[in-house]
């Protein structure tokens, strides 16, 4: 049942992509405002309360949900699962901005190209030249590939065992509330625990998704990248999936980029050349091999299940 969910899944997201602004993740982001509005005394234990608060009662409904259904029909179990992956998984949540960036540039149109990288990243990046936004552009993706499948992904498939799509509920629930309350430089001791959270679930599938990047790529440089280069990246987790990446497709990622009205000097990640708009295919291309091959390990996984 689980290779046949996150087959299902996927082609329905292909079909019917559903937007990262959609009704449900925005009713969660203002759940989650209004916690830390009601909850945020300026000390660690009011963030725990408000990261159970906000996560228990869908982790209980996914596993209720599940195991309600899947005891009327396996049918209505499979169901619940593709729906829930559906909500908490999908490549077009981010590689729509990704594929309008590509033809901006490819025809020129810088302007076009600023426009869709600052809607999509929420940064300003009207001094970006074109190597600056194709070079942002691929971090962007490789990143937003991490959180939208490949850490939904691995959770969903271990704990899918346990009740069904429940590692999903609790990998996408985590990353929204760490993005909320941690996604500054300065952590509050309110946000400090949604980021621990969130370093924790990240630990594994983070190194397996570089991993899968080195496989489908150019092994040795991203096995190389990955171990001297992502250390020196100010979020070590992003910066193995950056480091990998980078290193899987041939390019330089990191380095100066003009934003916010400033120069933002990061270190350089990956070999080979600078990353520009003709990489931009590269990209997705490493994604989606990488997507194919976990679907591959798991379909032999529940093949070995099956025949035991």
């Amino acid at each position: 049942m689980t290779i046949l969910s996150l087959i299902l899944a996927l082609l329905l997201e292909q079909l019917r992509p559903i937007s990262s602004r959609n009704r449900f993740y925005l009713a969660f982001t203002r759940m989650a405002n209004s916690l830390e509005r009601a909850l945020n005394a300026g000390e660690y234990r009011n963030g725990v309360y408000g990261w159970l608060i906000a996560t228990v009662p869908l982790l209980v409904i996914s596993v209720a949900g599940y195991w309600l259904l899947v005891g009327l029909s396996p049918f209505l179990g499979l169901a619940w699962n593709v729906v829930i992956l559906y909500l908490t998984m999908g490549f077009r949540q981010f590689s729509h901005s990704f594929s309008g960036i590509s033809k901006a540039l490819q025809v020129g149109d810088l302007e076009t190209a600023r426009a869709l990288l600052a809607d999509w990243t929420g940064q300003h990046t009207s001094q970006m030249s074109e190597d600056e936004v194709a070079r942002f552009a691929i971090e962007q993706g490789l990143l937003d590939s991490y959180r939208y499948v490949f850490g939904t992904v691995f959770w969903f498939v271990v704990l899918a065992w346990l009740a069904g799509p429940v590692g999903a509920v609790l990998y996408r629930a985590a990353s929204l509330l760490a993005q909320k309350w941690s996604s500054h430089e300065q952590v509050s001791p309110f946000g400090r625990c949604a980021a621990g959270v969130l370093a924790i679930l990240d630990y594994l599938p983070v190194r397996f998704t570089a991993a899968g990047f080195a496989v489908m790529g150019d092994f040795e440089d991203a096995v190389y990248c990955w171990r001297s280069q992502a250390q020196a990246w100010g979020n070590y987790a992003q910066g193995i999936i950056l480091a990998a990446g980078a290193g899987a497709i041939g390019i330089r990622l990191g380095q100066a980029l003009h934003m916010d009205h400033t120069v933002k000097f990061r270190p350089e990640l990956g070999l080979g050349d600078a990353a520009n708009a003709n990489y931009l295919a590269s990209a997705v291309g490493l994604i989606w091999r990488s997507i194919l091959l976990w679907l591959a390990v798991v379909l032999l996984f529940s093949l070995g299940k099956w025949l035991a």
